[in-house]
C-alpha cells in the first residue's frame, strides 16, 4: 500500500525556521492536490496549506505570509517552508494527497511529524 513519507520536523526557537518534506512510498498516479495540516494536542485535525498540479497555493489565516507549500511534480514531493515559527505553531504536520484516476479520487495520508517550537 502506497504511503506518504513526511520528514523534516523537530524542535525550533520561536522565531526559527523548518522545512518540510513529504513524498510517497512509490509513485502515484493522478495527483491534484498536494495538503499539509496539522494537529495540535486537544484539537481537530487543520488544513495549513494546499498545492494543485498547476502550482496553485492557498493558505490558513494563521500561517500565510510566513509559511510556503511548493512541490516537485515530477516526483510528487511537497514541501513546506516554515519561517517565523511560533509556539501555536506546534503540532504534529500530515501530508496528504488526493488522486483522480478515472471518475475515482484516491486518498493518500502519511503518519506525521512532530514539530515543536519552544524556547
Amino acid at each position: 500500500q502506497v504511503q506518504l513519507v513526511e520528514s523534516g520536523g523537530g524542535l525550533v526557537q520561536p522565531g526559527g525556521s523548518l522545512r518540510l518534506s513529504c513524498a510517497p512510498s512509490r509513485n502515484i498516479v493522478g495527483i491534484y492536490y498536494m495538503r499539509w495540516y496539522r494537529q495540535a494536542p486537544g484539537n481537530q485535525r487543520a488544513l495549513v496549506a494546499t498545492i494543485t498540479s498547476g502550482g496553485s497555493t492557498s493558505y490558513s489565516d494563521s500561517v500565510k505570509g510566513r509559511f510556503t507549500i511548493s512541490r516537485d511534480n515530477a516526483k510528487n514531493t511537497v514541501y513546506l517552508q516554515m519561517n517565523s515559527l511560533k509556539p501555536e505553531d506546534t503540532a504534529v504536520y500530515y501530508c496528504n494527497a488526493i488522486a483522480l484516476r478515472g471518475t475515482a479520487q484516491y486518498d493518500y495520508w502519511g503518519q506525521g511529524t512532530q514539530v515543536t517550537v519552544s524556547s
